[in-house]
């Protein structure tokens, strides 16, 4: 029996991705690296530290100097995304939302992101999650399964009874290994090892979901 939804973020409920990007190529042209959209790719569900290194393409940097540069590149987000507000809320995501609540299932956010809650806020989706695991909530972000595992803790559930929602290999991984259902969203490719894979959530209904799982 199903019991509760566990919603990544990014590319799922809203696109923040070309805000990250501009982000992260801000910094890279600050430090005369190079960084391009190929790149950006490559950084889908990832933390903001690996995504840092990634970046950084080997290149070593003192600890203090990388945490100066993931404040950096946090700042330039957070000017791109004062003007996020629920129109960019994907299509399909509030319905299925609302679907999800009236029949009494329960719902959590799986985001490695810090600014979550901010974006959240902005969108006005808020009172829809009943709790809320992002990049403060624990050490390991995905692939290692611990998010997920601390979004199903919070609702005081047990995996097997847990849907994740996922756009991001990553983050699929991290739910096949914490032993959770998944629902991948956007190509096979990228999301090919889930239980359903589905282009977008515009049109979702729960019954289809509930018949494919």
């Amino acid at each position: 029996m199903i019991r509760a939804f566990i919603f990544d973020l990014d590319g799922v409920i809203t696109d923040t991705a070309e805000y990250h990007f501009r982000a992260w190529k801000r910094l890279a042209e600050d430090e005369d690296l190079i960084f391009t959209r190929q790149d950006n790719e490559a950084l889908r569900g990832v933390s903001r530290r690996d995504s840092l290194l990634l970046l950084l393409k080997g290149n070593i940097y003192p600890e203090g100097q990388l945490q100066e540069m993931m404040e950096r590149k946090n700042s330039y987000y957070l000017e791109f995304i004062q003007d996020i507000n629920p129109n960019d809320i994907l299509p399909g995501a509030i319905e299925l939302l609302q679907e999800l609540r009236s029949n009494g299932y329960q719902i959590a956010l799986g985001s490695a992101s810090k600014n979550a809650r901010d974006v959240l806020q902005r969108l006005g989706i808020e009172e829809f999650f009943d709790q809320i695991s992002d990049g403060y909530s624990v050490e390991y972000q995905k692939p290692a399964p611990d998010l997920f595992l601390h979004a199903a803790s919070q609702l005081k559930l047990s995996p097997r009874v847990c849907v994740v929602v996922e756009d991001a290999t990553s983050g699929i991984e991290a739910a096949v290994a914490g032993g959770f259902r998944t629902i991948g969203i956007g190509p096979l490719e990228r999301v090919g090892i889930a239980d359903f894979v589905l282009p977008d959530l515009s049109g979702v209904r729960l019954k289809d979901i509930l018949s494919s799982l």
